[in-house]
C-alpha cells in the first residue's frame, strides 16, 4: 500500500472501521472508471469533491451519477461564493490528491455535505487515498464517519 492509503487506513481504523481496500491498477479516478472496476452502478460511487466556500474548503460527497449544484452548496455552507478547489487547495485541505480523496480521514476537520441520493443504496464505494483504490461501506456509516450534513446539493 502507498503512504496515502496507509494514512487513510489508519484514520479509518481510529474511527472504528476496518476498510477492505480494493486496488485497481487501471485506475478509479472517475466515477465511471470506479463503477466499471468495482462492478457497481455509477450512482453507488461516492465522489469526494473539494470546493472553496468563500475562503473555506468544504467537502461535497455526492453520488457518481450526480453533479454538484454550486448554488445549493453555497446555501448549505452559508457562503456567498462557491467554486471548485484547485488541486493544490484540495490537497492542502484534505491531505490527499484529487481522484483519491477519501470522505474522511483528513489531517484537519473539513465541513462535509452529503448528497441524500447516496442513502438510497445498501452499499457505496469511496476513494481510499489514491486514484486506484476504493472501499465499500454502508451509506449510513459514510454519513456518520464523515460527519456530513445530509442536504440536497445535486443539480436537478
Amino acid at each position: 500500500m502507498s503512504g496515502a492509503t496507509d494514512r487513510f487506513t489508519q484514520a479509518a481504523r481510529a474511527l472504528g472501521l476496518q476498510p477492505a481496500i480494493r486496488r485497481f491498477p487501471e485506475g478509479t479516478k472517475t466515477a465511471d472508471d470506479a463503477a466499471r472496476a468495482v462492478g457497481c452502478e455509477v450512482a453507488q460511487i461516492v465522489k469526494s469533491l473539494v470546493f472553496m466556500a468563500d475562503d473555506r474548503a468544504v467537502l461535497a460527497l455526492t453520488s457518481g451519477a450526480n453533479r454538484v449544484d454550486e448554488a445549493r452548496l453555497a446555501t448549505a455552507a452559508g457562503a456567498t461564493d462557491v467554486r471548485r478547489a484547485t488541486p493544490e487547495e484540495a490537497r492542502s485541505a484534505t491531505g490527499f490528491a484529487v481522484g483519491g480523496t477519501p470522505p474522511f480521514g483528513h489531517p484537519t476537520s473539513i465541513r462535509a455535505f452529503l448528497d441524500p441520493d447516496l442513502l438510497t443504496h445498501d452499499e457505496v464505494w469511496a476513494a481510499a487515498g489514491r486514484p486506484d483504490s476504493v472501499f465499500a461501506l454502508a451509506p449510513q456509516d459514510l454519513a456518520r464517519l464523515s460527519g456530513a450534513t445530509i442536504v440536497e446539493i445535486a443539480a436537478r
